[in-house]
């Protein structure tokens, strides 16, 4: 069984007992989450696919840690006019663990 769900404008394709990174979620570590946006709920194979969101569907997981991602650095220039504009960007990230996934209907 698996699911696609929506957090932080990205889709994620989820199972239970996988462990994904997603942008910065409110809530403390050892938390449980419900995420509501399923798009799409996989059991074998009957698959059902939401317009846009799957009726009753969830997918609960725990969060597991909350830190900052990896250094990206950016770097933006105009050659011949002495403009140089260096930037660092570290994403905040939530860690979670996948616990389980309420089909609904």
């Amino acid at each position: 069984m698996y699911a696609v769900v929506k957090t932080g404008g990205k889709q994620y394709r989820v199972a239970p007992g996988d462990i994904l990174e997603v942008e910065k979620l409110e809530g403390n570590v050892g938390d449980s989450i419900s995420l509501a946006e399923v798009l799409l709920v996989a059991n074998g194979d009957s698959v059902s696919i939401g317009r846009p969101v799957v009726d009753g569907a969830s997918v609960s997981a725990k969060i597991t840690g909350q830190h900052r991602g990896k250094k990206v650095m950016v770097f933006r220039y105009r050659p011949k006019k002495r403009i140089r504009v260096r930037r660092g960007h570290r994403q905040y990230l939530t860690r979670l663990e996948i616990e389980s996934i309420n089909a609904g209907s």
